[in-house]
């Protein structure tokens, strides 16, 4: 079994990326300022880089499955750089969705095994919301495998 060694540059990744998600909600909850939207995509980059490696990150962004979401993402950067966050940050949503859309499972997964929330995760109505989300995002991005991760998902909730 591998696992996760959680070094110092690993730790301050997850702190680049935590203060990244955090500047982009700030700059959208301020009426999408474009100075916090942008330090908050500058952080969640280099976090992101800095916690999976430079290396990784390049072969994640450049793989053929996530070119779609790549060029969204960049092209959503570039609009809020220049001064367009709306349009900006709708084109880096659907970026990001494209990108982690194989994440989804295994975020309800995480989600699940938290006390409090695996409790509400469990009842029928979030349960199908959450399945119809997961739904919606594999006929969003094309992503067949999706559809092979969600009866794993149905069955952990019936245990």
């Amino acid at each position: 079994m591998v696992s996760f060694e959680m070094n110092d540059r690993k730790k301050i990744g997850l702190g680049l990326t935590g203060f990244g998600v955090f500047f982009s909600f700030l700059g959208i909850i301020f009426f999408f300022d474009k100075g916090l939207l942008a330090m908050g995509n500058i952080l969640f980059v280099s976090g992101l880089s800095l916690t999976i490696g430079l290396k990784s990150t390049l072969q994640f962004f450049m793989k053929r499955q996530n070119f779609k979401g790549t060029i969204s993402f960049g092209s959503g950067f570039f609009f809020v750089v220049i001064g367009w966050p709306i349009i900006g940050m709708i084109l880096e949503s659907y970026g990001f969705i494209v990108l982690f859309s194989g994440f989804w499972p295994t975020l309800a997964v995480f989600l699940q095994k938290i006390p409090i929330l695996g409790w509400v995760f469990q009842q029928p109505y979030i349960r199908s919301v959450c399945l119809n989300l997961i739904s919606y995002f594999k006929f969003l991005t094309n992503c067949p495998y999706l559809f092979h991760v969600t009866p794993f998902y149905i069955n952990l909730y019936d245990t």
